[in-house]
């Protein structure tokens, strides 16, 4: 039996987000006070002051999710795990948590990917789609069969869950999968209010600054294994997870698989730690005989 801790990524976010934690906890103060300090701007206040609006520039969503659950994660008593995971975003969170990285350069690295990947979606115009009700393997057909006819992108991006795929490609290529998918026997096919194609060969132009940062940032070796968005293994060494953390910015977040590799190897339990709830639904929906939960 493995006590798993699990950390989202972009999406989870709200108005008010951290405030509660800020008011009642003198480590998360003192946490996000560095954090402020550290960005070069008070991002607590539009945290727990700044509109919807406020918070979705990408820029100002990665930095916030990934502060709302590492300071939770640190004001958590007896926290142990055994293995550690996060969702796109949530996988920097995790890094933290398991000691690969600290709080401040783990900070640091996200504001850096936010900013390259904001810069990617302004060179190219893209997008993302939900495709729900449709086999995996029937959702990379389409999409490869778009690519092959059409030359526009459209990949698998999200593997969130059985019966849940989110594809990132190009704003025509989005539009056009979103047909096919539909006719294909989807139950759903729903374009995302997101500002570009993540986890996509579109998320290319992000990659050089983000490996940049990434080469000079300290990176120890874990406390417990990191099982990581590309490859869905457990990892531990400190260059692969390195590398992982890159090409994640252009490979898909496997997300049913990292799950599934988790409780095969031993987790019965798991822990979301941050906004939302959205992570222990989609664990309910990958193996319904685990225990998933929030911090």
């Amino acid at each position: 039996m493995k006590h798993a801790y699990v950390f989202p990524g972009q999406g989870s976010q709200f108005s008010g987000m951290g405030k509660e934690l800020y008011e009642t906890n003198s480590l998360a103060r003192e946490l996000f006070e560095k954090a402020n300090e550290t960005a070069r701007f008070r991002i607590s206040d539009i945290m727990f002051s700044g509109s919807d609006e406020d918070l979705k520039q990408t820029k100002v969503t990665q930095p916030a999710v990934f502060l709302h659950s590492v300071i939770q994660y640190r004001t958590l008593q007896g926290a142990t795990p055994d293995m550690v995971a996060g969702h796109s975003l949530g996988e920097f969170s995790a890094l933290v948590a398991n000691n690969a990285l600290s709080f401040e350069d783990g900070l640091k690295l996200v504001m850096v990917r936010a900013g390259a990947m904001q810069m990617a979606c302004e060179l190219n115009p893209s997008s993302m789609a939900a495709v729900l009700g449709l086999d995996d393997a029937k959702v990379e057909e389409v999409c490869k069969a778009i690519q092959d006819e059409t030359g526009e992108i459209v990949v698998p991006a999200n593997y969130n869950c059985p019966g849940q795929l989110v594809i990132s490609g190009t704003t025509r290529g989005i539009e056009i999968a979103v047909i096919r998918m539909k006719e294909a026997g989807a139950k759903r096919a729903l374009p995302l209010p997101v500002g570009g194609a993540f986890h996509s060969p579109l998320m290319e132009p992000a990659k050089g600054e983000l490996s940049a940062a990434i080469s000079s940032a300290v990176f120890n070796i874990p406390d417990c294994p990191v099982y990581q968005n590309f490859t869905a293994q457990a990892v531990t060494d400190p260059e692969v997870i390195k590398k992982n953390l890159v090409d994640q910015l252009t490979g898909a977040v496997r997300w049913t698989q990292t799950v599934q590799q988790m409780i095969a190897d031993g987790a019965t339990n798991f822990t979301e730690v941050g906004p939302g709830k959205v992570l222990q639904g989609l664990i309910g929906k990958i193996d319904k005989t685990v225990t998933a939960a929030s911090a």
